[in-house]
Order: structure tokens, then C-alpha cells, then sequence
């Protein structure tokens, strides 16, 4: 999968959507325990989100790839 765009929700999901058209959310949530994320659990961060096509990433250095968030897409 490849990342076309992402939108950051107040639910601390994201709304993923691939360069072939689909579409879904994406939470977040359960990586909040991990410490490369806790910097998320402040929404003015969590909203950070680069696209990098095959990951995203935050400025706090939390990332993730497609395939991960391909395998978790609702």
C-alpha cells in the first residue's frame, strides 16, 4: 500500500487513504504504551503526521509503515 493522504482525528485515530482509492481509519491508540509514542497522547502532536508514501512519521520520531497500518485499516 501506498500513502496518498491522511487526515489526524480528535480520537487520536487517522483516516488513511491509498493511491488506489481506498479509504479507512486507522487507530492509533493502542501504540500510545510504547514510549516512541507517548509524545502523541498530546493532540497538538498527534496532528504532526507526515506522509512519507510507504510510512508516516511524527516530529517526535514515532513511525509506521503501510504494511502496518494496511494490516489494522477498518
Amino acid at each position: 500500500m501506498r500513502i496518498a493522504d491522511i487526515k489526524p482525528q480528535a480520537d487520536l485515530s487517522l483516516i488513511i487513504t491509498s493511491t488506489d482509492g481506498r479509504t479507512g481509519r486507522f487507530d492509533v491508540k493502542p501504540y500510545l504504551d510504547y514510549e516512541a509514542f507517548a509524545a502523541l497522547h498530546d493532540y497538538s502532536e498527534f496532528i504532526k503526521v507526515h506522509n512519507g508514501s510507504y510510512f508516516i512519521e511524527w516530529d517526535c520520531g514515532a513511525d509506521l509503515s503501510a504494511d502496518t497500518i494496511e494490516a489494522k485499516l477498518t
